[in-house]
């Protein structure tokens, strides 16, 4: 199965393994989706029945399907196919957030890291930093300044946002200047 435009891998070595290092792979950075444009069911649609037509225009007129049969089953693929991302990309989402925050359950750094892998590879983003909040849902605590308690998942193939993260609200850190007049006074 070929990649879709947009997919790259990036491996700048020829052979990852060394003398002595059996079965040890050196780390290759993920593969990342960067889309051109999102997914779209009605584009896909779309296009899907551009092909279909060119496709039974090529067929014996009596064996010809009508165009409400087409459309009606090439529109249930396309909605079953995006149904079954959703599905898969929310499974995966699960495993990463167990994996990093069960304690000793599945805590592996291995496991984190082929989740996280494969969630990369699947074109999902996932913002570890506060600085978008609207991906986020503050759960808890008082001051000005956001921390992480979980991450927020983006499908980048769709645009839409698969799990929000939760932020806690901390006291803002004070500035240098700020620490220093403080001790003045």
């Amino acid at each position: 199965m070929s990649k879709p435009i947009g997919w790259t891998a990036r491996s700048h070595s020829q052979n990852p393994r060394r003398r002595g290092e059996r079965g040890r792979v050196a780390a290759q950075e993920p593969v990342m989706y960067q889309p051109d444009e999102l997914l779209n069911p009605a584009d896909l649609l779309k296009r899907f029945s551009v092909c279909a037509q060119r496709l039974i225009a090529e067929l014996p007129e009596k064996d010809q399907p009508r165009q409400a049969e087409i459309t009606a089953a090439l529109r249930q693929g396309v909605l079953d196919a995006f149904r079954t991302r959703e599905e898969h990309l929310a499974r995966l989402v699960e495993s990463d957030v167990e994996a990093r925050g069960s304690g000793k359950r599945m805590s592996t750094l291995k496991w984190q890291v082929s989740v996280r892998k494969s969630l990369l590879g699947l074109g999902v983003r996932v913002v570890e930093a506060p600085d978008e909040q609207e991906l986020f849902v503050v759960v808890e605590g008082d001051g000005d300044a956001f921390e992480v308690i979980r991450p927020a998942y983006v499908d980048q193939a769709t645009g839409k946002l698969i799990l929000s993260g939760q932020l806690r609200r901390v006291p803002a850190p004070a500035r240098a200047g700020e620490a220093g007049q403080e001790g003045e006074a």
